[in-house]
């Protein structure tokens, strides 16, 4: 798809969009929920939509909250449920009709004390530490479309492990949820928000301190101090802003918080590649800001708005691609915990790098690969047994300093910190690292393209067969793997890949939009991953029309 003349550029006042509108649609707009595209729909990320478009409506949330309540009580969850919340404009709405449900349903709910907005790891965290001493177990939601654009919302439910809810859990949250709007929201309790609010079972509560003072259990806190490390962070508008200079003060860094706005509409950032405002820490266009005074810090990093993701910024090589972070962090990490278990694994999705791989067999770990989505390396994080977990999306979480579970959600508060201490210790930045590793490892080329599908074919792409795929080449060598299951878990990735000795590709539908995606890598060149992007499109097209 072709660049936006805006990408990279402050979004102009026309492309804003208008917060009061977006507002009164959400109570305003009723969904219909005989249409599909308005119905509840759990993601890999939860349910995502906006009000404009009737995909994220109170009347959404008012039956997800009521399903959400009746799956506790068949799962016998009799403690509090943390709520927290980003920056988005909707986010705020759909708390206080969570809250309403709850509330008039005598469930208990815990939220921010100190700050208006609360990041996702922080919500993972404070579930794990409240579950360790407690027989009434606790889950939490987390209110968030992540980086997505400012008309956006999104609602997600973390269970008792602190982390995503599975699939099955999702499937029953969703339907549930479906049959409530299709009978019309009766027999639903819900009480207005201003007396919820001051309701016992409401219980405020401040998650910013125990967080802040628990990193030094997962983060070599104190090597960073000492280094004396010239910090620039952008918070892009998020939760994490509140987190960064108490950060700083009790851990005496050196941070310097380049943007300190929270405006609903976002209008400082940088459009992305095709013009539209997304609060994306790993491109290099919503990026831009940060990227342009990287020379004044020894390090920068960003979160999206709900901080699960981190974006890493170096003054030798600007912006880093996630894959090549996420390969500095799963050596150094694996280098440098000599009290984690030495058989645990390391995660990653199929479609990160394959340089991963390589990392992983010389560090003699074994690589547990999984399809798209972080609820893949909950269970492993939550045992130990799995050390780190990362998405090529940038978002990762690592075990403490001690082996045990810090986060089972994505954690980008505490990869960004990563980072600095990387650089204390190595006296590299993550760049150099990466740049070593790849003199042993080779340096591959990756990219992610969208391309046109029908809602047809991508429900033909997602239950793809192998033998669908006919061709024994790709991009002049033969294919060694034509994969539709991941092989650490065998579930179905919802899509295929195709693996030659110095290339592949995978392909999988969107959730939201008419395109599939395709990734691609080489371990040759530009030109090689260009033929196997190329020859990518036709194959899949092939199979989707033969499907």
């Amino acid at each position: 798809m072709s660049l936006s003349p805006l990408a990279g550029k402050t979004a102009p006042k026309e492309i804003l969009v208008d917060i009061d509108l977006l507002k009164k649609a959400y109570y305003a707009l009723k969904p219909n929920p005989k249409i599909i595209e308005q119905q509840v729909s759990f993601g890999t990320s939860g349910h995502r939509g906006s009000s404009l478009k009737n995909t994220f409506n109170e009347l959404h949330i008012i039956a997800i909250s009521q399903a959400i309540i009746e799956y506790r009580q068949q799962a016998k969850i009799t403690g509090p449920i943390y709520i927290g919340m980003d920056s988005h404009a909707l986010s705020s709405l759909a708390q206080q009709s969570a809250i309403e449900v709850f509330v008039g349903n005598n469930q208990p709910v815990i939220v921010q004390s100190v700050d208006k907005f609360t990041p996702t790891p922080v919500i993972s965290h404070a579930i794990i530490e409240h579950n360790k001493n407690s027989a009434d177990k606790a889950d939490g939601i987390v209110i968030t479309p992540s980086h997505n654009p400012p008309e956006d919302g999104g609602f997600k439910y973390n269970l008792t492990h602190g982390g995503p809810a599975d699939e099955q859990t999702t499937n029953k949250i969703q339907n549930r949820a479906n049959q409530i709007l299709q009978k019309g929201l009766t027999k639903i309790s819900q009480i207005p928000y201003q007396q919820a609010i001051k309701s016992p079972l409401v219980i405020k509560k401040d998650l910013v301190s125990p967080y802040i003072i628990g990193l030094k259990q997962v983060v070599n806190m104190q090597a960073i101090s000492d280094a004396g490390i010239k910090i620039g962070v952008d918070p892009m508008g998020g939760a994490s802003l509140y987190y960064w200079q108490p950060i700083a003060e009790f851990y005496g860094l050196d941070i310097k918080i380049v943007n300190k706005k929270i405006d609903p509409t976002f209008a400082f950032m940088p459009c992305d590649h095709d013009g539209k405002i997304r609060m994306d820490c790993s491109s290099s266009y919503a990026m831009a800001n940060l990227i342009a005074i990287k020379d004044q810090f020894d390090i920068g990093f960003a979160n999206d708005p709900d901080a699960d993701r981190h974006g890493i910024v170096t003054p030798t090589n600007g912006i880093m691609n996630p894959n090549h972070y996420l390969t500095v962090a799963i050596h150094y990490l694996c280098t440098h915990r000599p009290n984690w278990h030495k058989n645990i694994k390391i995660g990653k999705t199929l479609v990160s790098s394959s340089i991963i791989d390589r990392v992983v067999a010389s560090l003699n770990k074994t690589l547990y690969e999984v399809p798209v989505g972080f609820k893949w390396f909950v269970d492993g994080l939550t045992t130990g047994e799995i050390a780190f977990g990362g998405e090529e999306s940038a978002g990762a979480s690592f075990l403490r300093l001690d082996g045990s579970p810090w986060s089972t959600d994505k954690d980008g508060l505490i990869l960004n910190l990563l980072a600095a201490e990387i650089l204390a210790v190595t006296g590299k930045n993550p760049a150099q690292y990466y740049q070593e590793l790849t003199q042993q490892f080779g340096n591959p080329i990756y990219k992610r393209i969208d391309a046109p599908a029908t809602v047809a074919q991508k429900a033909i792409l997602k239950k793809i067969s192998a033998d669908t795929v006919q061709e024994t080449n790709l991009a002049g060598e033969k294919i060694i793997a034509k994969i539709t299951k991941a092989a650490s878990n065998q579930t179905s990735i919802g899509g295929l890949k195709v693996v030659t000795n110095k290339g592949w590709f995978a392909a999988r539908p969107s959730g939201t939009e008419d395109i599939y995606k395709i990734y691609a890598e080489s371990f040759i060149d530009q030109e090689h991953l260009d033929l196997i992007l190329k020859e990518a499109r036709t194959m899949v097209n092939n199979a989707m029309q033969t499907g």
